[in-house]
């Protein structure tokens, strides 16, 4: 039996609920669809908390059907409480709307098509929410949804249950995204909304809305929650999140967050995070030790965002910095000018610069037990002060904490 988009969207691990998958499957083998995933503004970045949903999006392409991203530009203006514990910082529109400009570049390189039937569309649903009245509103869309359903679902229930402040705005998000997925259906003849488990009332709800007012029949799908083998939530370190913006995380360390990746979430991650033939990753589990399929999950997980020259480049320079001990090029740097260098730096002032520490009490502890190093020679002194003559030729000069973390700096 050929796989369709419902089967390998389950085998790699995507599925966790649908509305009716019975009739979705037999609509999405007989034609192509148009299915789309929201994503709010927040930030000029996604990080890799998102990437599952963008490989949705991805699969979808591979079937011939054709993705919508909708970029919430006036939903950002509200803020979704969907797993949030409190409420969100109000941009402006004018932060928003460089957010989004910056965001679709993301989406351009994961689901770059010359197919025009799988090229992606983009919305933004400020085009539509910033125009509706809110008399017309509440009389045309708010009478289909009732306070009794609304206080059922988990981004409303937790956060009344943990008293904590929920506010009328955010109240309404609800009501806003099931407007968006009418709005597609609409527009575009949108009848399949993907989005993660924590969105199932709301996506429900615009299926709910569609039927009631146009009598047609809509599709809501979801993925579950991803946490690592560890228990912690996808997309998010010690060091902060795990952006998709070359700008804000290097294609190096990117390259090293999925080296690093825990031995138990390997295979998984390659499922969920390649283009990698899921027959092909289990005959890999058996027959490629574990540094090796880490190694080649990095590869390919970099190759999709920043290219296979970023790749080689991050893995290349892997090998130099622990194999050899010494400067790869394509490790995160920092600049420091040469006058300010005049009286010298101070070790401490030296590794925050880095942001390898956030605080001099951190940086002493690194000094402490022993866990910190310039250019591979362990510090002991945190009053040590360090001055041009410990630079090499090139001026750079390598800070490292652990085996895993290093920075160069280079004075300019």
């Amino acid at each position: 039996m050929a796989e369709t988009f419902l089967t390998e969207f389950r085998n790699r691990g995507y599925f966790n609920q649908c509305t009716d998958e019975n009739s979705l499957t037999e609509i999405m083998s007989k034609s192509k669809v148009k299915a789309y995933i929201g994503f709010d503004c927040t930030a000029p970045s996604l990080h890799v908390g998102s990437l599952m949903q963008i490989m949705c999006l991805r699969l979808l392409q591979k079937y011939g059907h054709q993705p919508i991203v909708l970029l919430g530009g006036g939903t950002t203006l509200i803020g979704d409480p969907s797993g949030k514990e409190e409420t969100r910082k109000i941009l402006n529109k004018k932060e928003i709307d460089k957010n989004i400009k910056s965001i679709e570049n993301i989406f351009k390189v994961f689901l770059k098509s010359k197919n025009p039937k799988t090229k992606p569309i983009f919305v933004n649903n400020y085009s539509w929410l910033s125009k509706l009245n809110y008399i017309n509103f509440l009389r045309e869309i708010g009478k289909h949804f009732t306070i009794n359903k609304m206080l059922t679902f988990d981004s409303v229930k937790l956060r009344l249950e943990r008293e904590q402040s929920l506010s009328y705005m955010e109240f309404n998000y609800m009501m806003l995204q099931a407007f968006d997925f009418y709005e597609l259906n609409k527009r575009y003849k949108c009848i399949l909304q993907i989005g993660g488990s924590d969105q199932w009332g709301n996506i429900v709800n615009g299926t709910d809305l569609i039927k009631r007012k146009d009598k047609k029949q809509t599709y809501g799908l979801t993925t579950p929650l991803l946490t690592t083998s560890s228990g912690t939530k996808m997309g998010k370190t010690e060091k902060g999140a795990i952006w998709l913006n070359k700008k804000m995380f290097s294609p190096y360390d990117y390259w090293q967050f999925w080296r690093n990746t825990d031995d138990k979430d390997v295979i998984n991650f390659l499922k969920l995070f390649t283009d990698l033939n899921v027959q092909e990753i289990e005959n890999l589990n058996k027959n490629k030790n574990i540094n090796e399929l880490k190694v080649l999950l990095a590869n390919e997980t970099t190759t999709m965002l920043h290219g296979s020259k970023s790749a080689k480049d991050s893995e290349l320079t892997a090998k130099k910095t622990f194999k050899d001990k010494s400067i790869g090029k394509d490790l995160p740097t920092v600049k420091l000018k040469k006058n300010e260098l005049a009286n010298g730096i101070n070790i401490l002032d030296l590794v925050l610069l880095t942001k390898l520490g956030n605080s001099k009490g951190e940086v002493r502890r690194m000094i402490k037990n022993n866990g910190l190093k310039i250019n591979n020679e362990t510090v002991s002194d945190e009053t040590k002060i360090f001055y041009q003559d410990n630079f090499d030729q090139n001026n750079s000069l390598k800070v490292s904490h652990g085996k895993k973390q290093h920075v160069i700096v280079k004075i300019i």
